[in-house]
């Protein structure tokens, strides 16, 4: 597991944000295309096959997967794919916490909580 500092962390955010926007946009397109692709997956057991927007939704998938990994790569953890929360691995104390981000936040990370407490835990920096 990477551990970061703050400093590393806030270096990384630019390119952390730009990923969970593409998740989030991903996700939400995957999110309202279940039903679709549920019916598509029955009727395809039934010698059927095929969905509306089947190329859109197959993008969305193919970009989900790839932010993800790319998150994953860099040592940052996806928590939440619609609110957009990441956790950096960090110490504080000599005690491993995480450092704490969400879509929506600003340029620099301000929050930490112990990995038991999660998202309800958070503290300020």
């Amino acid at each position: 597991m990477k551990l970061f500092t703050v400093e590393e962390a806030n270096a990384l955010l630019p390119m952390v944000r730009r990923a969970v926007e593409k998740i989030r946009g991903a996700h939400a397109q995957v999110a309202a295309s279940q039903e679709a692709a549920r019916a598509a997956a029955a009727a395809a057991q039934l010698g059927g096959g095929g969905m509306p927007g089947g190329a859109r939704y197959v993008n969305a998938l193919t970009t989900l997967a790839g932010r993800v990994n790319q998150l994953e790569e860099l040592g940052v953890q996806l928590k939440d794919y619609e609110r957009g929360l990441v956790d950096f691995p960090s110490l504080r104390d000599g005690k491993l916490v995480l450092l704490c981000w969400q879509w929506g936040e600003g340029d620099q990370i301000e929050w930490w909580h112990d990995p038991e407490a999660g998202f309800a835990g958070r503290q300020p920096l």
